[in-house]
Order: C-alpha cells, then sequence, then structure tokens
C-alpha cells in the first residue's frame, strides 16, 4: 500500500522523537520513502545522524542551510512528498501551524505546502487539555488538518499521567496507510476480542495474587486487529500501557470480571484469549489488612480455583466463536503443555511460547512463539511484540476467508 509513496516527517522536540526511528524503519519496510527534517529542539532528543541512518536520506534542520535554500529548498521538501506527517507534534508547533507562523524549517514547510498533513500530537496533559491548545486544534481541523492521537497512559514525567502520550509508531503507520486507502482491509466486518495482562486476586485491601505479564502482547494483538479492520473489544487486566487506538477497552482486575466482559462481548468471531489468568483466588477476601502476630507465624492462605476462561470460550454451547485462540506461557515441555491445552480447553490454535527467566518475553520486548494447530506445529523467528502480532492477524484473516470460501 505504501509503495513508493514520499512520506516527509518533521519531528519536534519531544520525548517521544526516540519512537520517530521505528516508524522511519516500518514505514519503509512497507515500501515508502522516507526524508527527515528536525526542529532544533528534536536535535537534543535524537541526533540527525540516527534518521538518516534509519531514512538512509539526508535530514534537513536549518532554514538557512546555503546549499538547500539556493533553489528554495522549503518550498520543494513541501510540494515533492505525497503525505507530510508531524510526530512528535508538541503544543509549540500546533501553535505555529493553528496561527500561521514560520520561523525555522519545519514551520515554513508547514506553512509552504499544499500537501496532506496528518499530526500525531504529544505532551503533558495539561498542556493538552489547555484551552489556548483546543483552540488550535480545533484551528487545524478546520483547515483540514489529520489527527492520530493523542493517547491515554503514563508520561515520561514521573507521576504525571493522562491524555497526551504520542500514538505508537504501528498506529501512524496504521493511520498513513488508511490515509492512502487502498486494497479493503482483511478483517472489515469482522468482531473480535482480545484478552491481555495479568489478573490480580485480592488478599485482602492492600495484598493480592498476580502474575508479571506486561500485556504488551495483547495490546498489541488489538491493535493490530483493528489496524486490519476489525471490531475490537479488548478486555485488560491491570497495564501501564496505553489503550490502543480505534478499540473498546474494558478494564478488569479479577478473573471472574475478565470472564464477564468477554462473555459480555460476545458474539464475535475470533477470540484471542493473551491474557495470563491467575488459575486460583483466596478463597475469602478479607475485609481489613492482615496484620502480623509475633510468634504466630504467617496466617493460613486456602485458595480456590478460578474461572477457565479459555475453555469457557472454547466449549460456549451458543456463542463460540468461529475461531478461538489460546496462549500457553510455559517454562518445561512447551510443545506437550500447549497441545493438551489446545484439546482439554476446546481451542483451534494455541500460541506457545517459553516465558522461562532467561528468555524476558515477560514485559519484553520480543517473543518466540509456535502455533501449535491439530495439524501441526508452525515455528516462528524472534519477532518483535508487534510483528508476532501483525503475523498472527494476517494469519487468523487468512483463515476466515478460507472457511468462507469453503
Amino acid at each position: 500500500m505504501l509503495q513508493s509513496r514520499r512520506i516527509l516527517l518533521i519531528v519536534s522536540g519531544g520525548v517521544a522523537a526516540y519512537k520517530c526511528l521505528d516508524l522511519v524503519r516500518r514505514l519503509r519496510e512497507r515500501g515508502a520513502s522516507v526524508r527527515v527534517v528536525m526542529t532544533a529542539a528534536a536535535t537534543q532528543f535524537v541526533t540527525p545522524m540516527s534518521f538518516g541512518a534509519i531514512s538512509g536520506d539526508r535530514v534537513f534542520t536549518d532554514l538557512f542551510d546555503r546549499d538547500d535554500e539556493h533553489d528554495i529548498g522549503h518550498i520543494r521538501l513541501s510540494r515533492e512528498a505525497d503525505l507530510i506527517v508531524v510526530a512528535p507534534a508538541t503544543a509549540d508547533l500546533l501553535a505555529k501551524m493553528a496561527n500561521g507562523l514560520a520561523n525555522d524549517l519545519a514551520s515554513t514547510v508547514l506553512l509552504a505546502t499544499d500537501t496532506p498533513v496528518l499530526i500525531a500530537p504529544a505532551m503533558n496533559p495539561k498542556m493538552w487539555a489547555h484551552p489556548a491548545t483546543e483552540r488550535n486544534v480545533a484551528t487545524l481541523r478546520g483547515d483540514g488538518i489529520s489527527f492520530i492521537g493523542p493517547a491515554a497512559g503514563e508520561m515520561a514525567e514521573t507521576g504525571e499521567a493522562g491524555t497526551g502520550r504520542m500514538a505508537e509508531p504501528m498506529e501512524i503507520v496504521a493511520a498513513i496507510e488508511a490515509h492512502f486507502g487502498g486494497a479493503a482491509k482483511p478483517l472489515s466486518g469482522r468482531k473480535m476480542v482480545v484478552t491481555s495482562g495479568p489478573t490480580v486476586e485480592p488478599i485482602d485491601p492492600v495484598r493480592f495474587l498476580a502474575n508479571r505479564s506486561s500485556g504488551k502482547q495483547g495490546h498489541a494483538i488489538a491493535a493490530a486487529a483493528a489496524a486490519a479492520g476489525a471490531d475490537v473489544t479488548l478486555v485488560s487486566g491491570p497495564v501501564s500501557l496505553a489503550d490502543p487506538a480505534g478499540v473498546n477497552t474494558v478494564h478488569v482486575e479479577t478473573a471472574r470480571q475478565m470472564l464477564e466482559a468477554v462473555e459480555a462481548a460476545l458474539p464475535a468471531d475470533v477470540a484471542v484469549m493473551a491474557a495470563a489468568v491467575a488459575d486460583w483466588r483466596p478463597a475469602t477476601e478479607v475485609t481489613a489488612k492482615m496484620k502480623k502476630t509475633p510468634g504466630s507465624g504467617p496466617p493460613a492462605l486456602t485458595l480456590v480455583e478460578n474461572p477457565d476462561i479459555l475453555a469457557t470460550i472454547g466449549r460456549h454451547a451458543s456463542l463460540r466463536p468461529r475461531l478461538v485462540v489460546g496462549f500457553a506461557a510455559e517454562t518445561n515441555d512447551l510443545i506437550a503443555n500447549a497441545t493438551g491445552k489446545l484439546t482439554r480447553k476446546g481451542a483451534d490454535w494455541i500460541v506457545a511460547n517459553d516465558v522461562s527467566p532467561s528468555t524476558g518475553v515477560m514485559g519484553g520486548d520480543a517473543n518466540t512463539v509456535r502455533i501449535v494447530r491439530q495439524n501441526g506445529v508452525e515455528d516462528w523467528p524472534t519477532l518483535s511484540k508487534e510483528d508476532v502480532a501483525a503475523r498472527l492477524v494476517a494469519g487468523i484473516a487468512e483463515a476466515l476467508s478460507k472457511a468462507d470460501a469453503s
């Protein structure tokens, strides 16, 4: 879809500038050519050399560059692209754009262009919510500028959270692809429910049972499915991740709450159960903090089994999705355990991965998975969790298409 498309990326000064190195890589993987303009502030976060190495082209930073401006280089930059992407777009740059200021290369290019512009804002939540920024955004929308994000979540500053995070690189790529159109999205018209993250089971008001799941893989799957056109409901346990754009996210804590939310999201064409659900919970939740009594030893903790969400959905009497995908996070006997899980729980596929501490999968950014089906096992190389998600979603779309044709 992006083959031979010319993208001009304008990077302004924000912590999220480092994510745009990955954005450039993703665009080039899809066949786009990318030229980068950086503001002076942006060079304080990422060097022009880094963007030059990733983009394979010169990086532009200076409005008064003697070599570029002999033929009005800023006009040429503004007109030669098929799309201008501003990421991250700071409050300062939004204000310049809304008010027609042009006192550096980035703002001059944006004022001189007749090319479509896509903006990915990134700033402190109070800056995003400020009336001045709201006026500027309204003005830019009225001028025909498109926006992706910002998302809600934790900020770079300690103790700061809210709406202001730049959209993730793959979300920006999806918005760019949507701008150019192209073939129908492979999951358009499909409904998918995805679970992600851990569940937590209260012991008392301050203690709980949980696990080390970060939710990165489940959230990536939800985002990839939405980018592929699916109507996605993400049921997430407690994580520190922003809600994926274009996804209906339901926040839960316990396994019982997660099951209830999943069943409420049915019927669906596909269920991907990526959450690491606690197998047990305390038989009773103490309403006051349990106190340590010297010399008496720890209190007895009686556990009971939680509902099995994958088995419940895989064997649902009336609302079983057409394709049920489970996950098997194992530390030993990976394929044997995953194969047993496939049979016991009524799943169609099991995504099996080794989560031993040495692998770094739990909480990490990469994953090595094997897809277990009734007819065999497919080995995948080590990939980023976003790439695992994209590949899995592509496989889901292909499976549904084949089923429709049969």
